[in-house]
């Protein structure tokens, strides 16, 4: 069964004290548009709404792109300034500023954050959570292993979001079972307007829009959906469908254009790029597609989900996870691209399957992965971690299923 931190305040009552606003540094290496940075996005929204007071504290020398969009909601933002693989002065400068801002939680993400987290929280005694959404990136080098080991010994709690990447992390790093919990993520839905991106793709009232949404790199493995489709077009001629992918190039746009030009089927590949618009994408889209090769738990799966979109995807990480039954969505085989084409044949030329996929989908995400269950999960353990109800240095083994916290 897919497992989850239990909410440490469980057992225990909260103290009074408990319920007060907290100050939450929320700190992430990366700042360029991903499914990690929109995760914190919302979670500080959300933990505001709660009455707390979140900040954000990412790279100086970054995008900007999500310190932007942090200061456009009227948040606090932090830089750190990280000059060499080893950097002392980092410390003290996250020292310095968490001081400044009075915090009472270090909520670091990823591998930069949790090592420099850890030590700037250990240094001035506050309670430090590291939350790791994908794969072990990080795990080729033995003293960044070592530097990880050391970060989720001294921190409160340890946290993936699926329990795919929990376990690579307590095997990777030798840490002892259940020293990692789950916390899936969440997501909050915004209808949005079905004609606008329809319009723009010159989509025909009749024609499916197929929709990936993700950053444009080979790990998403959008070729394979190109590739699958290609069989599509051969078997069903007539049928009438588009295809958008959504999301930053980061290199692999040009070897889709060349493929879907090679093919016969240039004009029905439409690449937006990245896109804030996200709701009304998902509202244009008959059918969504995530074929990818590496995942933790892709909060665009999750939005699809909750949108009340049929889904194809693959099994990579979590998103097997996500989809637990038959009527929640169609999982296949990581890199199997006749596995995929069959699995979009079904979806796209049985209008029953993608309503009852549809339904299904939507349900799941309501009962498992909206973003208010994950952020009173976090809240409890941001909580227990002021408590002091448990030692910060010692990881959390108590956990339950998403189905039965939501109940």
């Amino acid at each position: 069964m897919n497992e989850m931190v239990a909410p440490m305040g469980s057992s225990v009552p909260p103290s009074p004290a408990a319920k007060s606003p907290m100050n939450i540094a929320l700190m992430l290496e990366s700042d360029v548009p991903g499914g990690a940075e929109i995760m914190i996005l919302q979670l500080a929204e959300e933990l505001r709404r709660k009455g707390h007071r979140p900040f954000y504290v990412g790279p100086e020398n970054g995008s900007g792109w999500l310190r932007d969009r942090f200061g456009e909601l009227g948040f606090d933002c932090e830089t750190f300034s990280l000059r060499r693989p080893v950097d002392w002065r980092c410390v003290r400068g996250l020292v310095r500023m968490l001081r400044r801002q009075q915090v009472d939680i270090v909520h670091s993400h990823e591998f930069t954050m949790s090592i420099y987290g850890a030590a700037a929280a250990r240094v001035i005694r506050k309670p430090h959570i590291i939350t790791h959404h994908s794969n072990m990136y990080f795990s080729k080098k033995w003293r960044r292993r070592a530097a990880m080991r050391w970060a989720c010994r001294n921190s409160h709690s340890v946290v993936a979001v699926s329990d795919v990447t929990r376990r690579e992390l307590e095997d990777g790093l030798g840490l002892r079972p259940g020293a990692v919990g789950v916390v899936y993520n969440g997501v909050d839905h915004t209808p949005g307007k079905r004609e606008l991106v329809r319009q723009e793709v010159g989509a025909l009232p009749d024609e499916l829009l197929v929709v990936a949404l993700g950053t444009v790199e080979v790990r998403k493995g959008h070729i394979l959906l190109l590739q699958a489709l290609s069989h599509i077009r051969e078997r069903h001629p007539g049928l009438s469908w588009r295809v958008v992918i959504a999301g930053d190039d980061l290199g692999e746009a040009k070897n889709l254009l060349a493929f879907a030009s090679e093919h016969g089927f240039a004009d029905r590949l439409h690449l937006l790029g990245y896109r804030s618009d996200i709701a009304d994408i998902l509202a244009a889209a008959d059918l969504f597609v995530m074929p990818s090769i590496h995942e933790g738990l892709p909060m665009a799966l999750l939005e699809a989900m909750i949108a009340g979109l049929p889904v194809v995807a693959s099994r990579a990480g979590g998103m097997a996870e996500a989809i637990t039954r038959d009527d929640e969505g169609i999982l296949v085989s990581v890199g199997d691209v006749q596995e995929l084409a069959a699995a979009l044949e079904r979806a796209m030329t049985v209008p029953s399957e993608r309503e009852a996929l549809s339904q299904g989908a939507r349900r799941r995400a309501m009962s498992a992965f909206t973003l208010q269950a994950m952020t009173s999960v976090y809240e409890e353990l941001y909580l227990s971690a002021g408590n002091g109800s448990l030692d910060r240095r010692r990881l959390p083994t108590a956990r339950n299923s998403t189905e039965a916290r939501a109940q």
